[in-house]
């Protein structure tokens, strides 16, 4: 088989951050009965599903480790190790740091697609890394039954400009820096429903580097920073509630979404992980139809960030968005804790 003819996408069973195990099934898996280990220097760790783990060196500085890795989303090896590296680093503009160094993680059926292919993988991967100013420093790799990429990332940031998914407040508009989609488009593209015009839209939102994290940490008014993807919008905006004690608002109309997508999900390109995120989330979600839920659990891979923000701080973000060329769309808002309403409520 040369390496023209070869497609990623048929030698994995996921796609991108949908092979994500589902927020149920995972709250199972990290159930633990021992002890937690207290380090009073850990500021986030897993407490929260925050993005990334923070420890505080002590000195003003505190260092961001995160790690994501996932089978091909895209057949072209290059876009495919570029969109994993791109989605790795945003943990860390998530936390509100800058990347320092990542190495990879490379999983290689060794005796089925040629080593060439997995060398483009490394490469998209290190284009990725030069785009946010860091070297691609070394790694590991293993022969899978599966292509599976990623990296490991270390970052840094002021201690006392780390942003968390926990600490929103009521009054909060949010704000989101990419469209939906990219998960319904992929799909879409595996059933060859495509249009022409559409191809190449989903990458290009996916390589979209989210820089400007590192920037939005310097405004006192982002209480709140996350990242949307594998678990879609309501998942993670979900974990930004509970964090808090807070409910939600999202205006369905406003949320920006890629071309066609809606027209997509009504031809069945729905990708399988919508429906784990919505079984695992969707009881705290208030009516909504079919095709908005489709949408709004929508796994993202390399999605874009999601920001609650004071009234008096919008104008300063949205300046700052404006400098990294970001379209930043105002989506919803949060609202103080009330019992007998859901917690995010679609409207």
């Amino acid at each position: 088989m040369s390496e023209q003819t070869i497609r990623l996408t048929q030698y994995s069973h996921g796609a991108g951050c949908g092979c994500k195990i589902s927020p149920k099934v995972l709250e199972t898996i990290l159930h633990s009965e021992q002890a937690k280990f207290v380090d009073p220097n850990l500021l986030v760790g897993n407490e929260t599903r925050d993005d990334a783990a923070v420890y505080d060196l002590g000195n003003g500085t505190s260092i961001i480790s995160t790690t994501d890795f996932f089978m091909p989303i895209v057949d072209n090896p290059f876009d495919f190790g570029r969109i994993a590296a791109t989605n790795a680093i945003s943990d860390i503009f998530a936390m509100g740091g800058k990347p320092i160094m990542a190495i990879a993680i490379l999983g290689w059926p060794v005796n089925t697609i040629p080593p060439e292919i997995a060398r483009d993988v490394i490469e998209g991967g290190r284009f990725a890394c030069q785009q946010a100013g860091i070297a691609l420093a070394g790694g590991h790799s293993i022969d899978a039954p599966e292509p599976i990429f990623g990296l490991a990332v270390t970052g840094v940031v002021p201690t006392d400009r780390v942003k968390r998914n926990s600490t929103a407040q009521p009054g909060c508009k949010l704000f989101l820096t990419k469209p939906l989609g990219i998960g319904v488009l992929t799909t879409a593209e595996k059933k060859s429903l495509l249009k022409p015009e559409h191809v190449g839209l989903a990458t290009e939102v996916m390589c979209q580097m989210n820089l400007a994290g590192a920037a939005f940490a310097n405004i006192d008014g982002v209480k709140a920073m996350t990242d949307v993807t594998g678990f879609g919008l309501l998942g993670h905006l979900s974990e930004v509630c509970q964090g808090a004690g807070v409910q939600a608002q999202v205006w369905y109309q406003d949320i920006p979404k890629l071309p066609g997508v809606e027209a997509y999900i009504a031809q069945g390109a729905v990708p399988g992980g919508t429906q784990r995120n919505f079984a695992s989330y969707g009881h705290l979600m208030g009516d909504m139809p079919a095709e908005w839920r489709d949408l709004l659990c929508d796994p993202q891979t390399s999605g874009g960030l999601l920001l609650a923000v004071t009234p008096e701080s919008e104008a300063e973000v949205k300046a700052t968005a404006a400098e990294y060329g970001i379209t930043l769309t105002a989506i919803g808002e949060l609202v103080t804790a009330r019992g007998g309403r859901p917690m995010i409520e679609i409207r």
